[in-house]
């Protein structure tokens, strides 16, 4: 069995994925935190060992490489990480992968593809649900189909229950500002665009509990690698968006909050006694305000759906790919913040080491076979379906 490190393991994500690992593999795990109280909270297991890791210390995270077969990197996005892991595991010839980063530094990574090539070293970025799953799903809709027209790709979410009277982030509080706030790079009329945040207004009508969902454009990284993958590139692809819907009432307050000037969350801020970062505070605010209603706070069920439509021909028919992944509550996911991203990075570890590794720094879709993957995905309980449907009288 092969020996995985997980940076940043001990977090919301990395320790979900931790729990999939344990439950579904053999493999031995080496979680590396820079929290020993994080790390503290990881269930205790004889595949699983522990250690505090600072990774803006170069010789400790070379030593901490040194002991494993494939690199998980864990570590926000925001947290101004990525390069330094993504860089060393280069240099230490250890395979690499990521949750994504809303494409912030997915060009940066796919420019270093000849050089892991050269190397002999293996890199998937973007292997969480979106991205990840999301880009799975693009693929099996793009190879249903002889010629691609238009791929557009749907992330929503919704709760059912009582109000809760707390803002809960569904991810990072940076990753959400920042969906909210940055402008996003689209692939329209055949090449990339930059929109304005939050433009791209399109509703569409889902299955209950969803209805009538709004959805909106926000940064991600799945523009920037789909359209323009081998099998999906010279199908002669015009479009590709991605779009984000949260719940109604969440999605008032995100777009509150960035009226109000959190979107620029990491410039620091005078204040009496010294400066803060914007991040910090309201992070230190919405846990306080967590902990204080917490007698408060409603059981929820929480319902999401991942779907992506294609739109082309197909033996000379015009015709319509729709790939969906849909999670209902259920009790395997009880003891994860986000059981999709966890547990999808997860399947997809496992797939690359039943394999050899194939040099050079891919995309989800560039690298998976939608069957295998999907199938993995079901196992955790998650509904698949893909529909195939003729556009011809329409």
């Amino acid at each position: 069995m092969s020996k995985i490190l997980l940076i940043g393991g001990a977090g919301l994500m990395g320790s979900g994925t931790v729990l999939d690992l344990l439950r579904t593999s053999e493999h031995e795990l080496i979680v590396a935190d820079s929290s020993q109280e994080r790390l503290d909270r990881l269930p205790r297991h004889d595949r699983l060992a522990s250690v505090v890791l600072d990774v803006s210390d170069p010789p400790s995270l070379a030593r901490a490489l040194e002991d494993c077969d494939l690199c998980v990197n864990g570590v926000p996005t925001f947290a101004g990480y990525q390069m330094t892991i993504f860089d060393a595991c280069l240099a230490a010839g250890k395979t690499y992968v990521d949750y994504g980063g809303m494409g912030v530094y997915t060009v940066q990574q796919k420019a270093l593809h000849e050089h892991f090539l050269k190397a002999k070293v293996m890199a998937v970025i973007g292997l969480g649900a979106d991205p990840g799953l999301s880009n799975v799903l693009c693929r099996a809709c793009a190879d249903r189909l002889d010629r691609i027209d238009t791929i557009n790709l749907y992330w929503t979410a919704t709760r059912v229950g009582p109000a809760n009277p707390v803002l809960i982030t569904p991810y990072a509080l940076s990753t959400v500002l920042a969906e909210y706030a940055n402008p996003s790079q689209q692939f329209l009329e055949g090449a990339l665009r930059e929109v304005a945040a939050q433009e791209g207004i399109e509703e569409i009508d889902l299955p209950q509990p969803w209805g009538r969902t709004t959805f909106m454009f926000s940064q991600h990284s799945e523009p920037l690698t789909v359209p323009f993958a081998k099998g999906i590139a010279e199908k002669g692809i015009r479009e590709f968006t991605w779009r984000l819907a949260l719940p109604k009432e969440d999605h008032e307050c995100w777009k509150a909050l960035v009226r109000a000037g959190f979107g620029d969350f990491d410039t620091p801020v005078t204040v009496p006694g010294g400066t803060v970062k914007p991040l910090d505070v309201l992070q230190a605010v919405m846990d306080r305000h967590r902990e204080r209603r917490r007698p408060d706070i409603p059981t929820q069920d929480t319902h999401e759906i991942h779907f992506a439509i294609g739109v082309g021909e197909k033996d000379g028919k015009p015709t319509r790919v729709t790939a969906r992944v849909t999670g209902h509550p259920n009790e395997l996911y009880d003891d994860y913040a986000d059981a999709a991203t966890s547990m999808n990075l997860s399947i997809g570890v496992q797939l690359l080491l039943e394999k050899k590794p194939v040099p050079g720094v891919w995309a989800p879709e560039e690298i998976f076979e939608p069957a295998d993957f999907l199938e993995e995905v079901r196992k955790r309980r998650f509904e698949v379906s893909i529909e195939t449907v003729s556009l011809e009288g329409f």
